[in-house]
């Protein structure tokens, strides 16, 4: 009988606040059971070789939307094979009652339970949600979702508030099937997170979707009467940069008020990350982290052609890109996401406010970071660890089971192949997504192997097994 399961040999370890390092890396039972100069082959009952390659933790995927336009189970099933191939092997997915997921709203208690069964048995990679309080009685649930169902992180979207885009429409409630959904019922999720803090050991948080609807509605109502203009362009106008940052000063405020520890969502703009580098320099004493995806990184309006790259907050420019990475550059930025949501091509179309928001990215978490970060600008490897995997997990409450490559926790991990470089395609992210704005970009530094509790699940371009991926409760 083998001493361990898998061994991977021959890499280079890259550790999130450490550095990287030549060594071996084996498992025993889903878990890092050794790391060694050199582990003998025969000591393990399979061999990944991994010479010439970097071995990055798991990357968490921490901004995810399962079943937010299709089934759970189907999305789960197609959309969570696409983060194997982005090295990521745990997505955080958002859930909401009301319109769109299931359709419906009532007590999480007996909510959560279906989404977590519809999931189980589909999922490529381990999954936990974080949840948003539509009304004043899920508010109530916060505390026994935290002590019973290891639900650590909640969600507030500033932007439904009297206004809903989406169904071209200004019937919040009906949309969010909600009571009051304003400033007043931010502030008591905010009071019902921090006490919820106050009486565990764990990290309790708000995340913040930060636009501000009145403004929104002026912008949109001028660009409509300026000729409707069917363009990203025309979107990001409507939904423009200053509402982030209103936005944020408001969110921050409550925030402080309550001591509710919060996280910014999908900064799209350097004017949203500049508001929120002051709130934090305002505002020493308040837990307040930042995130930006995928997309506002590396696409910009002006390159894109169509409908498909529709999303909230809206694509800006190539300036908002830059700023976004200097942010992530100077630490400025606490981690990186995809804000994975599948939607198909049928669902664009071609008329600006009809076309639903949001696309894939989950399959493209490590290698964008390795392209444009590691190779383009510098951006030391375990710096994207700790972008892509350690950060977020330690936000989220799964660090160390989680993003790191540490004796005795989950043996989560991607063997990176640094110069691989291939051309982005709906067939290689391996998602249910017919379509991609990133497609036809060039991108260096690919994962050639994706490992999930000590078991190869991808390997070269494909899916490897069943799906095993379980429930995360933090």
């Amino acid at each position: 009988m083998s001493r361990y399961d898998l061994l991977v040999k021959n890499g280079t370890l890259v550790l999130p606040y450490v550095g990287s390092v030549r060594a071996d890396l084996a498992t025993r039972a889903g878990r890092i059971a050794a790391i060694g100069e050199d582990i003998p082959a025969a000591d393990a009952e399979e061999v990944l070789d991994a010479a010439g390659k970097l071995v990055f933790p798991g990357g968490v995927d921490a901004h995810y939307h399962l079943g937010i336009y299709r089934p759970l189970a189907l999305d789960a099933a197609e959309e969570t094979r696409s983060s194997l191939v982005g090295g990521a092997t745990s997505v955080l997915s958002y859930f909401r009652t009301g319109q769109h997921y299931l359709n419906r709203t009532g007590p999480y208690e007996e909510i959560l339970p279906e989404v977590v069964a519809a999931v189980s048995g589909h999922s490529w990679t381990d999954f936990g949600f974080h949840l948003a309080p539509m009304d004043t009685r899920q508010v109530g649930e916060v505390p026994a979702l935290v002590d019973r169902h290891g639900i650590s992180s909640f969600k507030y979207y500033m932007f439904y508030k009297g206004f809903n885009l989406s169904a071209d429409s200004r019937d919040a409630k009906a949309f969010t099937m909600s009571d009051e959904y304003d400033l007043g019922h931010l502030y008591q999720i905010m009071e019902a997170v921090a006490a919820a803090g106050r009486d565990t050991d764990r990290r309790v948080s708000l995340s913040l979707h930060c636009e501000q609807a009145e403004l929104m509605r002026l912008f949109i109502e001028r660009v409509r009467a300026a000729g409707d203009p069917q363009t990203l362009k025309a979107y990001s106008d409507a939904r423009p940069p200053l509402t982030e940052r209103v936005a944020i000063g408001e969110a921050t405020t409550l925030a402080a008020a309550t001591a509710c520890p919060v996280n910014l969502l999908h900064l799209s703009s350097g004017e949203a990350l500049a508001a929120a580098t002051e709130a934090r320099l305002a505002r020493p004493d308040l837990d307040l982290r930042t995130e930006v995806t995928l997309h506002h990184l590396c696409l910009n309006y002006d390159e894109l052609s169509g409908l498909g790259g529709k999303v909230n907050p809206p694509i800006r420019s190539a300036a908002d890109s830059e700023a976004l990475w200097a942010g992530v550059l100077s630490g400025k930025v606490d981690w990186v996401a995809s804000d994975h949501a599948c939607c198909l091509e049928e669902h664009k179309g071609d008329a600006l406010w009809p076309a639903l928001p949001g696309f894939g990215g989950t399959g493209l978490l490590y290698p964008i970071l390795l392209s444009e970060g590691m190779h383009r600008r510098g951006l030391a490897p375990h710096r994207v660890a700790e972008l892509v995997s350690a950060n977020p997990a330690r936000a989220y409450g799964l660090w160390p089971r989680k993003g790191s490559l540490l004796v005795g926790h989950d043996a989560d991990l991607t063997v990176v192949d640094p110069d691989l470089e291939q051309e982005v395609s709906t067939d290689l992210l391996l998602s249910g997504q017919d379509h991609c704005p990133f497609a036809g970009r060039k991108v260096r530094g690919w994962p050639v192997a994706t490992v999930l509790r000590g078991e190869v699940a991808y390997r070269a371009g494909a899916v490897v097994g069943t799906p095993r991926g379980t429930f995360l409760p933090r």
